[in-house]
């Protein structure tokens, strides 16, 4: 299971680096762990790197999320300026307790996200997130989704993604060289 979401993650990856940046991304509103309203213009002027995932998710999702965490740590001070972001795509399981119980698992820094599926949707939809979900008369059912980090610079434009099965050192070096670049 975990080599048939790495392979679909890194179709996507590819597919999306030959889309044009400027169709990747957009506004979107969603609610925090805290039930907050969460805009892209909170993080005006802020790094952010965004995770789709879930989490329920067996492996994926959890390596990423440790990944991510540990790379910001590399970064140092530098790692300061980016601001980790999990979106839920699982809003039926995902309520703003479970999430925050998941991401505390991580880094205090992670921001959790998640909003009804019509909210949702506009997000997927413009980050070009696939989502399908396995068995869905499951309780616990399993999603394929869209594995990587979308890199957006403080007006909210994609300044680079990551693929997610990079190393934590590796994830660093991809981070500090999109900070330099922009």
């Amino acid at each position: 299971m975990v080599t048939l979401l790495l392979l679909g993650g890194a179709i996507g990856f590819r597919m999306l680096l030959s889309a044009h940046h400027e169709n990747i991304g957009g506004a979107y509103t969603l609610f925090d762990t805290q039930g907050q309203k969460v805009t892209q213009d909170n993080f005006r002027g802020r790094y952010t790197a965004l995770y789709f995932g879930y989490t329920h998710c067996i492996d994926v999702c959890p390596l990423t999320l440790d990944t991510i965490s540990a790379a910001l740590e590399r970064m140092g001070p530098e790692g300061q300026n980016i601001v980790p972001v999990f979106i839920s795509v699982d809003p039926q399981r995902d309520t703003p307790a479970v999430m925050q119980n998941y991401i505390a698992r991580f880094s205090p820094r992670i921001v959790g996200l998640s909003g009804s599926p019509e909210q949702l949707k506009p997000v997927l939809d413009a980050f070009h997130v696939t989502v399908r979900r396995h068995d869905a008369k499951a309780v616990d059912y399993l999603i394929d989704h869209t594995s990587i980090l979308y890199v957006m610079d403080g007006q909210n434009h994609l300044a680079g993604m990551i693929p997610i099965d990079d190393s934590a050192e590796q994830m660093a070096v991809d981070l500090a060289r999109i900070l330099h670049k922009n």
